[in-house]
């Protein structure tokens, strides 16, 4: 549990408020809608941290939208957008390894999901809108 109590420490350090715990699981959500973050899923699955948020379900006939995605993803600092096992939900997704992972790093994380959302977050909504 000491990996899972470090990601909470830091995350209330950054003043993040964690709207749900799951401690058997260690997971916590938090949210920040200034920031574009809402639901914001945070899991240590060790060896690694899985940052994960739903963005919205994936448009019908949406491959110049995933072109686009791909195109996006190349310009993130952390993450990317990926699609879930059924390819029909959009989702940020961040991979983080547990055994040397710092606050800087997991707020660099945090923050390239809210860079992410002020940059495209227009454009994402005018794809779902058709």
């Amino acid at each position: 549990m000491a990996d899972f109590e470090k990601v909470k420490d830091y995350l209330l350090d950054m003043g993040f408020v964690m709207s749900h715990e799951e401690p058997q699981e260690e997971l916590v959500v938090i949210d920040d809608e200034d920031r574009g973050i809402k639901n914001l899923v945070i899991d240590c699955e060790s060896p690694i941290l899985i940052l994960e948020q739903v963005i919205m379900p994936m448009p019908k006939g949406s491959s110049d939208f995933c072109k686009r995605l791909l195109q996006i993803n190349r310009t993130l600092v952390h993450g990317a957008f990926v699609l879930d096992e059924e390819g029909t939900t959009l989702l940020f997704r961040d991979t983080l390894q547990l055994e040397n992972l710092d606050r800087n790093e997991l707020e660099g994380s945090i923050d390239a999901l809210s860079l992410a959302m002020a940059e495209y977050g227009g454009e994402l909504v005018s794809f779902a809108r058709g």
